[in-house]
């Protein structure tokens, strides 16, 4: 007897079987390891499949399902979307698009926020909204500086408006495509490319007059525009310059000899002799009588630092961003020495390690001043600190050195850098590619699948994207993470876990109207989505929604689409979507700022959501 059977001949619950237990077993072990991380959670996601074939008896999942994730139409369109995305943004269109917005909305704030933010959730919609908010943060930076407001009033706003940006088309998010994906194998219905387009329209409308109405007011002013880098990262206190006196040890050693004769937590960061200043690589320099070091450190190895023979604080030992930002010797081709912000990004194979494991100063030949981790500025035992997404770290560089981090996919920097390696010539191609792909789509010549495929291969033999750059294009954390999360789906359908959780659901839901049911699976989602990944959340929830929209006998697309578009707006914290943890470091901000921002529009959304779904097509 089914499920579906034996609640509606007794109304009381389905016995739990065997194999759905095991299958909640595998649910609650996985949700530990989404939420605690002690692993990747695409590793985490790989486990799970490996987990569900070795169980098959129990799971009903075969080898072949166990791998169906990685031969999905979803894992292969995003895959391709990837590159697609990369190709645009290499043109530099959206970095031409914000300038050009700088000048045309002027000094006024409130303009200069409307332009973002449209800027922003309208480009999500065709474009993955990582790289939109990794454009859009050194522009934002640079928008503070004409205006002179804090840029913390600005990027939040500009992850918000992405996330919702992304409910605009089908292509907007790697969650809408699995969202589509499931849908299909459970209700026989994908998703065109424009169909909840007017949902996600209004969606972002409210959203944007929401931040220009009332939240811009709830946003604090974390970072100030007038204080230099060393004020903003409270370096005041940690950098000091000491006067290598005649006779001292240090002299006629190296820089890394004498961090290893001092034993004591401190970086030299700059070696000055005479009219010249000399910075990273420094390990091999020779130490010589009257040197000024710059150091870094704190107040306890100061101390201790001073009593070091041979050493002495040098006179007027004031430490500045001008002092640290000078030009080399011209015989080193490498430019200007500078202070720049570099954020760590969510998708990054980077995380986890430390600065030492990292080698970070002889790898990326720059020295790391602080870490700024939300509103906590991070100067001791640097070193031994696992970086997590979102950090931003305070860096002494040169301009050649900028330019290489801004070109790496683990950083973004935050300070507006010349980029001559755009290609805007290839902004019509790009343009048009991107059209195609849509175009074809939207009008079901092809699968998005097809168009998306032949969308990559176009953007590569046009040169928008080139061969060299297409696998650094993908983001394969999300690949791995969707492959090993789709059969956990099928997992839930065949041994009747998720009828079973619908079951309970509806028991607990007794005497509620279909569109309140609606609106709680909405709202669900978006809660459980700031726990675990919008992809995972996706997956467990539409084979739930379903089942539980036929015992009450609701409109099942309906509850799909609620499930789709809660994963997709989890505004509560910084870790529940990437590009809130993309903007936490450099907007200074506290955890709880998110909330307080993001909940009034959570529960805005709730009402605007499930009313537009009944509106445009019943429950």
């Amino acid at each position: 007897m089914s499920i579906f059977l034996i609640l509606q001949t007794t109304g009381e619950l389905p016995p739990l079987t065997t194999e759905i237990l095991v299958v909640f077993g595998i649910i609650a072990v996985a949700l530990v390891l989404f939420v605690t991380e002690p692993i990747p959670i695409d590793v985490t996601a790989v486990a799970i499949l490996v987990t569900l074939i070795v169980l098959e008896p129990w799971t009903q999942i075969s080898p072949s399902d166990g791998v169906s994730g990685f031969s999905s139409s979803a894992t292969i369109t995003v895959l391709a979307m990837f590159i697609l995305s990369d190709g645009i943004r290499r043109t530099g269109l959206i970095s031409i698009l914000g300038s050009k917005i700088a000048e045309q909305f002027g000094d006024s704030p409130l303009k200069q926020l409307a332009a973002v933010v449209g800027l922003s959730g309208g480009t999500a919609g065709f474009i993955n909204n990582t790289p939109v908010v990794a454009l859009m943060i050194p522009m934002v930076n640079d928008i503070s500086q004409r205006t002179g407001v804090s840029p913390s009033k600005f990027l939040i706003p500009v992850s918000f408006a992405s996330m919702l940006g992304g409910m605009l088309t089908l292509i907007g998010t790697s969650t809408n495509i699995l969202a589509s994906d499931v849908s299909a194998r459970l209700i026989d219905r994908p998703f065109t490319m424009f169909e909840f387009t007017q949902l996600g329209f209004l969606v972002l409308v409210t959203g944007c007059l929401y931040i220009l109405l009332i939240g811009r007011h709830l946003i604090p002013e974390r970072v100030h525009v007038e204080e230099q880098l060393t004020e903003e990262f409270e370096m005041a206190n940690y950098l000091t310059e000491v006067v290598v006196r005649e006779g001292s040890p240090l002299a006629g050693m190296t820089v890394h000899e004498c961090l290893e004769e001092l034993e004591l937590e401190a970086d030299i960061v700059q070696l000055v002799r005479d009219d010249q200043t000399f910075t990273e690589p420094l390990a091999q320099k020779t130490v010589q009588p009257d040197d000024i070091l710059v150091i870094r450190t704190g107040r306890e190895s100061l101390v201790g630092l001073l009593n070091v023979e041979g050493l002495a604080l040098a006179p007027d030992a004031d430490v500045t961003d001008d002092h640290l930002e000078v030009r080399l010797d011209r015989r080193d081709e490498r430019g200007t020495q500078r202070l720049v912000e570099v954020i760590i990004t969510p998708d990054t194979n980077i995380i986890g390690e430390t600065l030492e494991t990292l080698n970070f100063r002889h790898r990326y030949d720059a020295t790391v001043l602080a870490i700024r981790r939300g509103g906590e500025i991070i100067h001791a035992r640097m070193d031994d600190r696992p970086l997590r997404p979102g950090d931003t770290l305070l860096l002494q560089a040169t301009d050649q050195t900028v330019n290489r981090l801004n070109a790496d996919r683990s950083f973004v920097v935050a300070q507006e850098v010349t980029r001559p390696d755009f290609r805007s010539s290839k902004i019509p191609i790009a343009l048009g590619i991107i059209v195609g792909v849509i175009g074809l789509a939207a009008f079901e010549v092809f699968p998005i699948m097809v168009t998306a495929l032949g969308g990559m291969v176009a953007m590569v033999a046009t040169g928008c994207v080139r061969p060299t750059e297409v696998y650094d294009s993908v983001d394969w954390n999300v690949i791995f993470l969707l492959a090993g999360l789709i059969p956990l789906g099928i997992a839930m359908e065949q041994t009747g876990a998720a009828a079973w959780l619908a079951s309970v659901i509806v028991i607990a839901s007794a005497g509620l109207s279909a569109v309140l049911v609606l609106g709680l699976f909405y709202l669900a989602t978006a809660l459980i989505t700031e726990l675990i990944s919008n992809n995972a959340s996706v997956v467990l929830m539409i084979p739930v929604a379903v089942d539980a929209a036929i015992q009450i006998d609701a409109n099942v697309f309906a509850f799909v689409l609620a499930v789709t578009f809660g994963a997709s707006t989890s505004m509560l914290s910084p870790i529940g979507y990437q590009t809130n943890l993309m903007v936490y470091g450099p907007g200074g901000y506290k955890f709880t700022d998110f909330f307080r921002v993001g909940a009034p529009l959570q529960l805005i959304l709730t009402v605007v959501t499930t009313a537009g779904i009944v509106i445009f097509w019943g429950v």
